[in-house]
């Protein structure tokens, strides 16, 4: 079973940027509910070279139809030239909370 809904994943280099898109993705409508997760390393190949970045990881949950949108409005908000944005859709998941999801991403 598959849902109109995804879980987006996405990578900010500090708390109060990271905060900053949450409220606006939730206030325009773009995301029912995004968690923060405390920093973590992030190691990576950027430009030939290895790179160690402690970042905080955004887990958003979003209908299918605004995920594009909400892609769209963390390009426009995020600092790298390249942001992870990461997009998996539910095959599952608690009927009452997946309308709620649905519900507040429709406006």
């Amino acid at each position: 079973m598959t849902t109109d809904c995804v879980v987006m994943y996405t990578t900010v280099p500090d708390t109060l940027l990271a905060k900053r898109i949450a409220h606006l993705l939730v206030e325009e409508h773009l995301a029912a509910c995004v968690n923060l997760s405390p920093a973590g390393l992030s190691i990576y190949l950027w430009e030939e070279n290895v790179e160690g970045t402690e970042e905080i990881t955004l887990t958003i949950k979003t209908s299918s139809r605004a995920s594009l949108r909400c892609q769209e409005r963390i390009v426009q908000l995020h600092p790298y030239d390249v942001p992870e944005i990461i997009i998996l859709p539910v095959i599952g998941g608690h009927v009452p909370y997946l309308d709620w999801v649905r519900a507040q991403t429709s406006v």
